[in-house]
C-alpha cells in the first residue's frame, strides 16, 4: 500500500462492523489451514497461518478502507525467517504501508493475523487469536476493534455502545459486560513461556493483604484479554515484551467493555508510533486496577525504565 493515505474521519459504526467480520473471516481462514496443512509440520502450518491470514486483511482493507494505512506484525516480518514451504505456498508478505505515510495517517489498522502461533500449531488448542483494529486520530487514541477466538467459536468486538460477543457460527450477539472479581482472591492471566518474574513477588506481596493469587497460564494476548473480559480471570499482567499488534484490537475492546487497560506503571498505551514496541501491560476490573499498580510498583521498585 503506497497510496498516501486520506485524512480520514472519525471512526463509524460500519467500522466496529468491519472489525468484526475480518477478525471473523479471518480465523475462519485460520481454521481451514488447520485443516488442509495439519500438524505434522508445525512451522509449515505457523507461516502458512500467518501468511494467509495477513493477505486476506491486508486485501481487505486495501479494497475496503482503500485511503486507510495499515500496520500488521506480518507486514515487518522477514521472508528469510518463513518456512520455504509457506512462503513456496503463498509467497512473500504484503509490505505495510510506509512507516512516514502511517505516521501521518489519521485512521491506522493495527492487525496480528494470528495471535498464539505456538497455540495455533497445537491439535486441540484454543488460546490464539485474530486482531483487527482502527486507531483513529480524530480520537487520538483507539476507535474500534475485534478479537476472534476461532477455535472457541466466539468474536469479541466493539460497538458504538460498548462491546459484544459474537458467535462465530450463528451470528448472534450479547453485550459484553466485566464482572468484579471474588473477594479475597485473583486469578491472572500469565504467559505459558515467559511469564514475569515479578507475578510471582505480586502474588507474594498480595498474599500479605490477604488476597490469594492463582496465576493461570494462557497463550495469546489477545486469549488473555479475552479470558478477562468473559470473566475466566480477573486480571493479566505482562511485562516481557509486545508490540503495538500484541494489543491495540484486546485493549479497544477491553476499554469499550469498561475495564482498565494500562501499562503497569499506570500511564495510558498509546499506539500508532513510530517505534510499535509496546512491552508492559495490565487488564483487570476497575474495582482492582488501584490495588494491582499499587502492588505492582512496590514489587518493581517503581515504574519500569
Amino acid at each position: 500500500m503506497t497510496e498516501r493515505p486520506a485524512a480520514g474521519t472519525a471512526a463509524t459504526a460500519d467500522d466496529h462492523e468491519l472489525a468484526g467480520e475480518l477478525a471473523g473471516q479471518a480465523g475462519r481462514l485460520l481454521l481451514a489451514v488447520r485443516d488442509e496443512v495439519g500438524f505434522g509440520d508445525a512451522r509449515a502450518l505457523k507461516d502458512t497461518g500467518d501468511l494467509r491470514a495477513h493477505e486476506y486483511l491486508m486485501g481487505e482493507l486495501a479494497g475496503r478502507r482503500p485511503g486507510d494505512a495499515v500496520l500488521s506484525e506480518e507486514g515487518r516480518a522477514s521472508v528469510a525467517g518463513k518456512s520455504a514451504t509457506a512462503v513456496a505456498m503463498d509467497g512473500p508478505p504484503t509490505a505495510n504501508t510506509d512507516e512516514a505515510l502511517r505516521l501521518a495517517a489519521s485512521r491506522v489498522w493495527i492487525v496480528d493475523p494470528l495471535d498464539g502461533t505456538r497455540e495455533f500449531a497445537e491439535e486441540g488448542r484454543g488460546d490464539w487469536a485474530v486482531h483487527v483494529a482502527l486507531w483513529d486520530g480524530a480520537r487520538g487514541g483507539l476507535g474500534a476493534g475485534a478479537v476472534a477466538l476461532p477455535a472457541q467459536g466466539v468474536t469479541l468486538r466493539t460497538t458504538p455502545r460498548g462491546a459484544v460477543t459474537a458467535s462465530l457460527r450463528d451470528g448472534s450477539e450479547e453485550p459484553l459486560r466485566m464482572a468484579p472479581p471474588a473477594p479475597g482472591g485473583l486469578r491472572i492471566a500469565v504467559s505459558r513461556s515467559r511469564p514475569p518474574e515479578f507475578v510471582g513477588r505480586l502474588a507474594g506481596r498480595l498474599a500479605d493483604d490477604g488476597i490469594a493469587v492463582e496465576p493461570v497460564p494462557i497463550g495469546s494476548a489477545g486469549a488473555k484479554i479475552a479470558a478477562v473480559l468473559l470473566g475466566e480471570v480477573d486480571a493479566y499482567v505482562h511485562a516481557g515484551g509486545q508490540y503495538e499488534w500484541d494489543s491495540a484490537a484486546p485493549v479497544a475492546v477491553a476499554l469499550a467493555a469498561g475495564a482498565h487497560a494500562s501499562r503497569i506503571d499506570g500511564s495510558a498505551l498509546t499506539y500508532n508510533r513510530k517505534d510499535p514496541r509496546l512491552p508492559d501491560i495490565l487488564v483487570c476490573h476497575p474495582g482492582s486496577a488501584s490495588t494491582l499498580l499499587t502492588v505492582i510498583r512496590e514489587v518493581t521498585g517503581g515504574p519500569p525504565g
